[in-house]
């Protein structure tokens, strides 16, 4: 595995029948007799923005009962340092504790202990003890909860694989949410609760302290791993269209719009476009290969290796609220170009970043004004999340369904990343069903967010009406350095598995080019255009999809006009095989009609079968 990949095993620290890895900060998979209880524990210092400041660990102090970091917050204007402790405190309990001082005022939204529960506790039942003393039975949610489960948290119980776990949290009132809507593997409890408001402000000198006490009874179950990978693929509806979206980078862009050896074009270019940023129309001109037609001796249609023959858009209108004109402005700017589809999002208010009805109604008044039969879709600019919590705001008679979705929004950690791969399945079978019928478009898909959806403050506005500086994502910290991986070939073929359910019908992945891209700025392929080429071969074609067994490997297949018969001359059901392990993997796929194929996998990466 790459270094700039990372994402090995950390630290292992144990004491009797405890065991947690510590991974920098973080006490990750906190287990008792090998059975994980808690997915993590960690302190975190968040800004106003909620954007997070690294916790640099000093010196870390272990022995048979305690391991101690010593830390300090590193950058935002935080300036705190301390303790983060886990520390045996009798059979079957075990505190972790922090105490954070902060040397300078602070404005934050949330510093203090953060607790992940893992996704398999979904239907799980639970008590919750409120701070009165009351005990209310609940359970983790199971789809997706759009809003927390549990309020007013002093303590939470439950039971699973023959424990019974008990967890006392002390120091702030804590609460709980479902962190599957930003595709992290995890419910999450922390503190401040979110009706309070925020920023608050610790004060020069000011400590927090707060503990976590996890008691633990009873013997776990166990069960035998089986060494092979099986998953059982079926046929059924055709495969999402792949996309890329447009370089946010700055000029200039590769000398061509796809590099001949890149395998099948990708079926649309995903533009966003802010209507109050000054480069707007360059941003246009440069998704939809205007500023290539000029220069390209080449006539449109020629080819579909054709520079001047512009890729189909999926246009994505940011509303300029401070001019309602402006709408229809850049609706008129598409005139002459292949649109798929367009929508439009409020920047402010409480349908932030959403298309809610007055968004839409302004957007089709545009086009008809213009002239122009585009079909319109809707739905959040950002997360599932929004989508999960705001769906009830979109009018009615939409073409489809569009969001966002990156695995980076909570944690950096590569660990983080693959566990998003199931939750990604879990979103996209859940936004499916909001869709109630009319397709799913999922994109940007990103390893960052390519815009800060929770900020406080403006974003950062480009300087000139040109490319230069680029604009969008450009302007934001949403670099990446796992973008130029090997493995991140493997995970984009796991994402597109674990997305592809019946009803999603698109895929957007990355950027064309930058350092956001699929390319660099210069043209060079990077691992992840395999990938995305891959996928866009098998796009139409009836899918073969199926579950994976343990979320680190993953198939996917297209079945080909005589795939499973022995008349096609040279037809061949096409499989392609993930594996974001960091071992080999043995991975058996039976196909519809009980063909069996096996291969061995090498970690983090794909391969076709």
């Amino acid at each position: 595995m790459s270094d700039v990949w990372g994402g090995g095993p950390g630290n292992r620290w144990q004491s009797g029948a405890w065991s947690l890895e510590l991974r920098d900060d973080e006490f990750a998979d906190i287990a008792y007799d090998g059975h994980v209880v808690l997915r993590s524990v960690r302190a975190v210092v968040r800004d106003r923005n909620w954007d997070t400041a690294g916790l640099v660990v000093d010196r870390v102090a272990a022995s048979d009962l305690a391991l101690t970091l010593h830390v300090h917050s590193a950058g935002l204007g935080a300036d705190l340092s301390g303790i983060v402790r886990a520390e045996v405190r009798g059979p079957g309990r075990l505190r972790v504790l922090t105490d954070l001082e902060s040397r300078t005022e602070f404005a934050t939204n949330r510093t203090g202990l953060v607790v992940l529960h893992p996704p398999a506790l979904a239907g799980a039942a639970v008590r919750v003890r409120h701070s009165d003393g009351t005990v209310v039975h609940s359970q983790f949610p199971e789809r997706i909860s759009p809003h927390q489960p549990a309020l007013d948290i002093a303590g939470l119980s439950w039971s699973r694989g023959g424990l019974e776990v008990d967890v006392r949290f002390t120091g702030d009132v804590f609460e709980m949410e479902d962190q599957r809507n930003w595709t992290d593997a995890s419910y999450k409890t922390y503190s401040r609760p979110l009706a309070l408001p925020f920023p608050y402000t610790l004060a020069a000198g000011e400590r927090v302290v707060q503990t976590i006490d996890i008691a633990v009874s009873g013997t776990p179950t166990t069960a035998d791993p089986d060494p092979v990978a099986r998953i059982r693929l079926e046929e059924g509806p055709p495969l999402p269209a792949i996309g890329v979206s447009a370089s946010t980078a700055p000029d200039p862009a590769p000398a061509d719009r796809w590099p001949a050896d890149g395998g099948a074009w990708p079926a649309t270019v995903l533009v966003e476009l802010d209507l109050a940023t000054r480069n707007w129309r360059a941003a246009l001109d440069r998704a939809a290969g205007r500023d290539r037609a000029e220069s390209s001796p080449g006539s449109p249609g020629e080819s579909d290796r054709d520079e001047a023959a512009p890729r189909p858009l999926d246009v994505r209108f940011v509303l300029d609220e401070s001019d309602p004109a402006s709408i229809d402005e850049a609706v008129h700017a598409l005139r002459g170009l292949p649109v798929a589809r367009v929508t439009a999002f409020r920047p402010t208010g409480p349908a932030r970043h959403v298309s809610d009805l007055d968004a839409i109604a302004r957007l089709r008044h545009a086009l008809t004004e213009a002239g122009l039969d585009i079909a319109v879709v809707g739905g959040v600019r950002s997360h599932f999340t929004e989508l999960n919590r705001e769906h009830h705001r979109l009018p009615r008679g939409l073409a489809g369904i569009v969001f966002s979705s990156t695995p980076l929004f909570h944690s950096l950690s590569t660990a983080q990343l693959v566990e998003s791969l199931p939750m990604q399945r879990i979103v996209a079978t859940q936004g499916v069903r909001i869709a109630a019928g009319i397709p799913v478009h999922i994109g940007p898909i990103s390893l960052r967010p390519h815009f800060n959806d929770v900020a406080t403050t403006p974003p950062p506005m480009p300087e000139h009406d040109d490319l230069r500086d680029g604009y969008g994502s450009a302007l934001l910290d949403a670099v990446d350095p796992r973008q130029s991986a090997p493995q991140l070939a493997a995970w984009t073929i796991a994402s597109a598995a674990a997305l592809a359910v019946p009803g999603v019908a698109t895929l957007a992945y990355f950027e064309e080019w930058g350092p956001r891209g699929v390319r660099t700025a210069d043209g060079t392929p990077l691992p992840a255009l395999a990938a995305v080429s891959a996928l866009a071969a098998m796009a139409g074609a009836p899918g073969l999809r199926g579950d994976s067994p343990d979320g680190l490997v993953w198939a996917l297949g297209a079945r080909t006009a005589d795939g499973g018969s022995d008349s096609g001359a040279g037809a061949r059901d096409t499989v392609l095989l993930a594996n974001l392990d960091d071992r080999a993997r043995q991975v058996e796929v039976t196909l519809p009609g009980g063909e069996t194929r096996t291969a061995e996998v090498p970690p983090g990466s794909f391969l076709p079968l």
